[in-house]
């Protein structure tokens, strides 16, 4: 009863969890076992458009040619299926430290998808997939500081882990009150612009996509995440790793893939985080990471070993995130009240690349390449 008390407090307010345990959660890695992963149809890259609590997004990361980093983000959330709000935010980061990075966050209004619920319009706002299910056309003038404009076409087939992607939390798992989804268009290629106060900036380059679905509150599904977007001339490396709070038994669930130009190397419940040494932010007491541990580790469609690696130091941090003071109101209302909950976001992306150890087989291979990274740290996991 009381455990009863404490989920519908939870659920309204957004307070702690009771403890449930490890086995209210299937992790979709049990599907994996069976189906590693699917690719995409069309079908997959639908909007869910919950109409409880959810957050869900579609993130497109940008890799320049002449060195930047950026991603465009459009995020639906509805809160307890008494608001729902929409959020446009764009990244634009330079590792080279020549300019502070800029940061664009507007509310987007009178939001609305296409007939199949795979575009989504608002004012001043269209993120558009193609007929042919290949790109999609990004583009924002709700900033006049950051108006994008860009295009991302997948080069490799895009996936999801398991049969439909999905993790389920709760009780009777037949009947869950939560999941978390993530589905990836692992290697891209970019092309378009982002106009800034001092020009426009060209992202012709590399890119990544990834559609996300958190089914209920997103602090109460994650406590830690860790995010890796690997990108060479031939092959690219993604992963997207979460634990759990204790209220799910501390579980960590990581997805992701190995791809090159026009197929999937391996994908699915496959991949590892490690962080090796860390120091202490003295601000908030997080540990953030200094070297870390990246692998996957799968098999090929014709059955043979496949597995990537990256070891080594970050350098320095590019940027820390204090997302409740980024982020939009409609997000800390969700987290308001949530005991511990403290979240922020280290991004990382080692100045000169990083190599990403490769071995499919017989063969083994040493690319090269530009790391995007984050370390997300949301509530005590001890």
């Amino acid at each position: 009863m009381l455990n009863w008390a404490k989920k519908t407090l939870a659920d309204v307010a957004g307070t702690e969890e009771p403890i449930y345990g490890p086995s209210a959660i299937r992790s979709v890695a049990e599907d994996a076992k069976t189906t590693p992963y699917t690719e995409l149809a069309r079908n997959n890259l639908k909007w869910d458009v919950m109409t409880s609590t959810c957050v869900e997004s579609q993130v497109f990361y940008f890799i320049s040619d002449n060195g930047y980093i950026a991603f465009a983000q459009v995020i639906y959330s509805n809160v307890a299926g008494i608001r729902t709000t929409c959020q446009f935010n764009c990244k634009i980061m330079y590792p080279d430290g020549s300019k502070p990075h800029l940061w664009s966050s507007t509310p987007l209004h009178h939001h609305e998808f296409s007939k199949d619920k795979t575009s989504f319009y608002a004012t001043d706002c269209a993120v558009e997939l193609a007929e042919d299910g290949n790109s999609y056309t990004i583009k924002s003038m709700n900033d006049p500081q950051c108006i994008v404009n860009l295009k991302l076409t997948k080069t490799a087939p895009g996936f999801m882990a398991g049969k439909d992607g999905k993790s389920l939390f709760g009780t009777d798992l037949k009947h869950p009150w939560g999941s978390m989804r993530h589905a990836f268009w692992p290697r891209c290629t970019t092309e378009g612009t982002i106009m800034t106060k001092d020009g426009p900036i060209d992202f012709k380059g590399r890119g990544f996509f990834v559609h996300a679905l958190q089914g209920m509150k997103p602090h109460h599904a994650a406590a830690r995440w860790n995010f890796v977007n690997f990108q060479g001339p031939t092959y690219s490396a993604v992963m997207m790793e979460f634990t759990t709070p204790p209220s799910y038994g501390t579980t960590v669930v990581g997805v992701g893939g190995l791809a090159k130009e026009g197929e999937i190397i391996t994908a699915g419940a496959i991949t590892s985080a490690k962080h090796l040494k860390t120091k202490q932010d003295g601000e908030n007491d997080w540990p953030e990471p200094t070297d870390v541990r990246f692998s996957w580790s799968g098999t090929t469609k014709d059955g043979k070993p496949a597995e990537a690696s990256f070891e080594g130091s970050l350098g320095g941090r590019m940027d820390r995130i204090d997302v409740m003071a980024e982020v939009p109101g409609f997000v800390k209302k969700i987290v308001a009240g949530a005991a511990g909950t403290k979240p922020y976001i280290y991004q990382f992306a080692p100045k000169d690349g990083v190599d990403l150890k490769i071995r499919i087989g017989d063969q083994e291979i040493v690319e090269r390449g530009v790391l995007f990274t984050e370390a997300t740290f949301i509530s005590a996991i001890e």
